[in-house]
């Protein structure tokens, strides 16, 4: 489920929008390391909560795309590589970016009100923790019919959580807003009802 054998041309086509993120946030980490361009755009991006605070709420939905190094970039695209080709699938591309994007901004409105205000932080965290909780929600749905999911999925879920208290300078509040949003927008998204309703259709309009 998990395991990628797509070359590049057939993961971009068959995944646009995880290709589109992943290219994004790459992008916009190489001008950040950019001499002068780079120290602007992460001034201007960075959620500081005494800033946001003062109006600049632009910053709970920017600073999904920074990053503070190579480290933090690679590890969090690469669980958005791995982990979010599957769920674009399963829930379509509307669906998949809206879990995306609001798991990553209610993880960072998170931070923002628990968090005293001279924190700072950056990062997709929140967004990708958003996918591990909608594919929480898949397996709640297939608890029954798909036992060997809730094997699969549960760990990676369990040991992503106990990563988050026991890592240091992680945003746990980031973490998890995104998943508990993510999994709540699972439970919308992906009930079986809907998932089949959308199957057929995208029949009918073949």
């Amino acid at each position: 489920m998990f395991s990628r054998t797509e070359n590049f041309k057939q993961y971009t086509k068959y995944y646009p929008i995880v290709s589109t993120l992943i290219a994004v946030n790459l992008i916009i980490y190489v001008i950040t390391i950019l001499p002068e361009i780079g120290d602007q755009v992460l001034n201007y991006g960075i959620q500081v909560n005494f800033l946001v605070q003062t109006g600049e709420w632009w910053r709970v939905f920017s600073a999904m795309f920074l990053h503070a190094d190579f480290l933090h970039v690679f590890f969090n695209m690469f669980s958005l590589y791995l982990f979010g080709p599957e769920l674009e699938k399963i829930a379509g591309k509307a669906r998949f970016i809206t879990i995306y994007l609001l798991s990553g901004i209610v993880g960072d409105m998170a931070t923002y009100l628990l968090y005293d205000s001279s924190y700072a932080s950056l990062g997709a965290s929140g967004a990708v923790f958003g996918i591990f909780g909608a594919f929480g929600a898949l397996v709640y749905y297939t608890r029954r019919t798909m036992p060997m999911l809730r094997k699969l999925i549960l760990p990676i879920i369990v040991i992503s959580v106990i990563m988050t208290f026991l890592q240091p300078n992680v945003n746990v509040y980031a973490h998890l807003g995104g998943l508990v949003t993510g999994f709540l927008l699972g439970l919308i998204y992906l009930h079986p009802r809907r998932i089949l309703s959308w199957r057929k259709q995208k029949m009918a309009g073949k």
